[in-house]
């Protein structure tokens, strides 16, 4: 155990982590030069397209010191982006060190600061890190003041390296082995492990990845999972390498995959406990339970695939365990699942899995927060769903998620900003300088406000140079409505949103507008109204296809063709009443793609 370190790579997102990662996989040769490619270590295609991580992975390399001793490495490669930081802090509670990668150009951005603050808080080492210091943009005495500031350390702990030419990754390969700390455990107490992730193998089962804090476990032996109560034979365990590599035992301190067969993904729950049998121990706080940000619905495309994506949400929350997902109904799409995600990307990348990897098409509603409900006699209700909140003169109050928002940026944004958050209903708390050229912007505002395209506007005001990060603090009243789009006077449920009654107009004159551009025009009129309870904000109308009846009236009298007029008049008034107006899927789909 006195040779084995366990550490994470941490930063804010674009800083190379996953190429630092690379280089360290060359040096200690855990990966040949034929195989090696960019990002080794995302194994997703999506991840390669985006040059994002997504995934935590881990990986076990050998390390022959200087001193002559051989040290096994378990190293974790982190997400970035703050949507995925629920897998931040699980590989960080499987760690004793982190190394914080500062980009030299860019300085201390967001990320680096909430993901530092975690390290703290489960007493990692730090290890600071300067990464692309060959670039010509590098601003290396600036950033090190910086980190300096940030976590009190000295000059000289600071590891000046580059991910892209391998500089000073010597340096920081003798750092683990000097400063991060060996695991603490006794391999003769009973066996407790704790899993930080796992993925299903069609072939295989449910592979769980964890890493051991006390005891030894062999292969065949009899495992149980604490918090499913549940017993199974150890068929294979082994380290993660680039492939699985079998082991016949593993011991504490160690990371490393168990393989017990499961089918069900239900019975492998991330942050349980792994014991034995024979001699159990005592369970591990694992993780806290993830807090959704965002909440949509998703439908399949076809109403017969409806068990095939339940089937596929649940692999994919083996692999995602900040995905969460209940059944639900809808009148105009029928049974689908509502789903709750840490943020919009989050979104978008679980569409794109389900999509890729099990091949489902879904539709996907309004993304929206969840709001809690108190009627005139203080019951208290909570609403995911629009269709949830109870009749106007029954709700006493509604309250919303407020989060506080901290935005670094250059100081010529900060006007751009601080508009864009007045704008999206936000409160300006604190402004001060972290140096000459960086500003940090407290701000309190509604969640719902920046589920949908905060971020993307807040990048392209400040060209890039703003890092946002949020945390929830609290619910507040908020005086909000619920918005109904009818067809004709049919409320399509799938279209109604929660929204704040000031922006009630807009979002209403929005959707109409775009429903008559995609709705097929039918042989009758077809109204689309925007409506708050009885009250009509916004409308539009669809008119009717009109068919020639008089084509074959020529000569005669003129009462002839009024004849056929009218009985066309009644025929579409008798239409309109009892026509119904069917909305393609490709209109769902467009719709919610707002602006």
């Amino acid at each position: 155990m006195k040779r084995i370190r366990n550490f994470c790579v941490i930063a804010h997102i674009d800083h190379g982590k996953s190429t630092l990662s690379d280089r360290l996989l060359e040096f200690t040769k855990t990966i040949s030069a034929r195989d090696m490619q960019a990002q080794a270590l995302d194994n997703m295609d999506i991840e390669r397209e985006r040059g994002i991580t997504i995934k935590s992975h881990a990986i076990q390399m050998l390390y022959t010191h200087t001193d002559g001793e051989q040290y096994t490495f378990n190293m974790i490669d982190t997400p970035g982006h703050v949507d995925f930081s629920y897998e931040v802090s699980r590989s960080i509670a499987a760690c004793e060190g982190a190394l914080l990668l500062v980009d030299a150009s860019q300085g201390i951005q967001a990320q680096t600061i909430s993901n530092l603050y975690l390290a703290i808080e489960h007493d990692l080492e730090i290890i600071p890190v300067l990464n692309k210091i060959d670039m010509e943009s590098a601003m290396i005495e600036e950033v090190s003041d910086q980190v300096i500031d940030l976590i009190g350390c000295s000059k000289e702990d600071i590891i000046l390296a580059s991910g892209k030419t391998g500089i000073g990754v010597q340096d920081l390969m003798n750092a683990i082995v000097d400063r991060v700390p060996a695991p603490k455990g006794d391999i003769n107490a009973p066996l407790q492990a704790l899993i930080f992730d796992s993925v299903f193998n069609s072939y295989r089962g449910v592979i769980a990845y964890f890493r051991i804090m006390n005891g030894t476990v062999k292969k065949g032996d009899m495992v149980r999972f604490i918090n499913t109560e549940m017993e199974y034979e150890a068929v294979e365990v082994g380290v993660l390498k680039m492939d699985l590599l079998p082991q016949k035992e593993l011991q504490a301190g160690n990371v490393g995959y168990l393989i017990t067969g499961i089918k069900n993904s239900k019975e492998v729950k991330v942050g349980d406990t792994v014991t034995l049998k024979s001699n159990p121990g005592q369970p591990i706080h694992g993780f806290e339970d993830v807090k959704p940000m965002v909440f949509a619905g998703i439908f399949p495309i076809d109403n017969d695939d409806f068990e095939d994506l339940r089937d596929s949400l649940e692999k994919l929350q083996l692999n995602d365990a900040s995905l969460v997902f209940e059944p639900e109904t809808s009148v105009a799409l029928g049974f689908g699942f509502r789903c709750g995600f840490l943020g919009m990307l989050h979104l978008e990348i679980v569409q794109e899995r389900l999509s890729r990897e099990f091949d489902m098409d879904v539709i996907t509603t309004i993304p929206n927060v969840s709001y809690f409900a108190y009627t005139k006699k203080q019951e208290e209700l909570l609403v995911n769903t629009p269709s949830d909140l109870p009749d106007p003169t029954m709700v006493d109050r509604v309250e919303e998620p407020y989060i506080r928002a901290q935005i670094i940026s250059k100081p010529e944004y900060i006007g751009a900003i601080m508009t864009l958050a007045m704008e999206k209903r936000g409160e300006l708390k604190n402004q001060s300088y972290l140096t000459t050229d960086r500003v940090e912007l407290v701000f309190e505002m509604p969640l719902a406000e920046i589920v949908f395209d905060f971020y993307d506007r807040l990048k392209s005001i400040s060209r890039g140079y703003a890092s946002f990060d949020y945390t929830p603090i609290d619910y507040r009243a908020s005086d909000l409505v619920k918005l109904d789009i009818k067809l004709n006077s049919d409320p399509v449920d799938a279209l109604s949103a929660l929204v704040h009654r000031d922006k009630a107009d807009a979002f209403g004159r929005k959707i109409c507008k775009r429903l008559k551009e995609l709705l097929p025009r039918q042989q009758f009129l077809i109204a689309i109204q925007a409506t708050i309870g009885a009250k009509i904000i916004a409308r539009e109308t669809i008119s009717a296809l009109r068919k020639d009846v008089t084509a074959k009236c020529y000569g005669g009298d003129i009462s002839r063709k009024r004849k056929l007029l009218e009985k066309q008049k009644k025929g579409k008034k008798k239409m309109r009443q009892i026509g119904n107006v069917e909305v393609p899927q490709k209109a769902f789909l467009e719709v919610l793609k707002l602006d």
